[in-house]
């Protein structure tokens, strides 16, 4: 839908650039609104923005009445995906269900079944827009798009590595319930606005194993989805929680999960931590994380996260507009690419300092 700024509210969506003078976007898409976005429109005098239908926590938006005197044009109304749409309903319903644990509730696996198969099955064929999820999350409602997000990366994860439909839906729903068993952490330490100390940090890293308990007794999920939510914190090397386990004792699944978790908590806006560029984060796990995660697991995220044809609009790290024009198989976070504003033809394995920022299809 099209509003003015003045009838924005915090958590609303972005759809679609928003430009000023310059060829540089004001407020790139997916940005999630906050207040100083708001000002930064009206000081630039914008008479619209597209933003979706719904708010990042999965509320519907109702914009609020426009402000006296400001203009405003009826122009054709653009809506949010359907694939989003679903998206945003579903974290909507993770948040209740994550309420009625706190509470003490069981899971209702089949009402989770219900609802998050064929938002897995739509994202099949949005993978691209499964790996931009971390647009939508917020500080306030990171850890409900995490849990969401977590099930909707590993399950196309382990599409692309087992072409079972049993058990890439096994590995999703493991994805989407790793996190439950934080329904059983204090509330005063999920809420925290401060850094954890050592002993609140530590009870934290008990949530693998009360999420193991949660879904312990359900036979709907088998026991390889039920060990990769207890192992997904596992590290290769060691030194990963609950158990320390070693490469030997790590389960598939739960690599899968790992490394799902890590490259959307990395992404994402997080309390005290900014979010990172997706491709920066690609080149992090690749080189920083060797030993620590399975390797066949890292080099299938990366080859579809990657999986861009020539011809490709990024916006690089510089705020450059570019074209890909051919990508290396070997080093595909770092293509070659067409400026935009010039023609210049530049390696991205050449700049170091400079990686892609965005993916525009």
């Amino acid at each position: 839908m099209q509003v003015h700024p003045s009838q924005l509210v915090q958590g609303c969506m972005i759809t679609q650039d928003v430009m000023g003078k310059t060829k540089r976007p004001i407020i790139p898409e997916h940005t999630v609104i906050n207040p100083i976005h708001i000002k930064v429109l009206h000081n630039f005098k914008i008479q619209s923005v597209k933003v979706s239908s719904k708010l990042s926590n999965g509320s519907p938006f109702l914009p609020q009445e426009k402000a006296e005197g400001d203009k405003f044009s009826d122009s054709p109304s653009i809506e949010f995906s359907a694939f989003h749409e679903h998206y945003l309903e579903t974290v909507k319903q993770y948040k209740q269900w994550f309420s009625l644990w706190q509470g003490g509730s069981p899971l209702d696996l089949k009402e989770l079944r219900s609802a998050f198969v064929p938002l897995l099955q739509e994202a099949l064929q949005a993978k691209r827009e499964v790996f931009l999820l971390h647009h939508y999350s917020t500080e306030a409602d990171y850890n409900e798009h995490h849990s969401v997000a977590m099930g909707l990366i590993s399950g196309v994860l382990a599409s692309t590595l087992n072409g079972n439909q049993g058990e890439w839906i096994q590995v999703g729903l493991a994805g989407l319930l790793s996190d439950c068993g934080m329904a059983q952490i204090s509330e005063t330490i999920l809420n925290k606005e401060g850094p954890l100390n050592e002993k609140e940090y530590d009870e934290v890293k008990k949530h693998p194993t009360y999420s193991y308990r949660l879904v312990e007794s359900t036979s709907s999920l088998n026991s390889r989805a039920k060990l990769a939510i207890l192992q997904h914190h596992e590290r290769l090397d060691g030194s990963g929680y609950p158990l320390g386990l070693n490469k030997e004792k790590i389960h598939l699944f739960s690599q899968i999960i790992a490394v799902s978790d890590m490259y959307h908590a990395m992404t994402s806006e997080r309390v005290y931590r900014k979010k990172q560029s997706p491709f920066k984060v690609l080149e992090a796990i690749l080189k920083e994380q060797f030993g620590r995660f399975d390797h066949h697991v890292i080099q299938a995220f990366v080859k579809e996260m990657t999986n861009y044809s020539a011809g490709t609009k990024v916006k690089l790290s510089n705020n450059q507009l570019a074209d890909i024009i051919f990508v290396e198989p070997s080093i595909p976070t770092r293509p070659m690419v067409r400026l935009q504003e010039d023609g210049e033809i530049i390696s991205l394995r050449d700049n170091p300092d400079i990686h892609i920022q965005e993916v525009f299809d």
